[in-house]
């Protein structure tokens, strides 16, 4: 059952085009990433943050990913990484015209 992954953090450097310009590569590997569908960048410059959330194929796939990423930010400086990961009823997602 696919699921829904959410992450944000605090961020303040980069944003917008020249913040898709140095992550392109990034962008890239984590369609890599096992079981990853799909992913939303997000970014809030008035709130300085940044995250993004994600199509999973599995519980499993997510809780995975959320860990090493959660590691990879932390090296780079980050902190106070918030992750979540939710099963979606898809039911109702249809009806409200979720790219499933």
């Amino acid at each position: 059952m696919a699921v829904i992954m959410y992450v944000d953090f605090p961020h303040k450097d980069i944003w917008g085009k020249e913040m898709a310009s140095q992550m392109k590569e990034l962008a890239q590997s984590i369609m890599n990433e096992p079981g990853c569908i799909w992913k939303y960048w997000t970014e809030s410059k008035s709130q300085e943050s940044a995250g993004g959330v994600y199509l999973f194929d599995s519980r499993r796939n997510a809780e995975n990913y959320l860990k090493m990423h959660s590691e990879r930010l932390e090296k780079f400086g980050y902190s106070n990484i918030r992750g979540r990961v939710f099963e979606i009823n898809e039911e109702l997602s249809k009806i409200c015209k979720a790219p499933l």
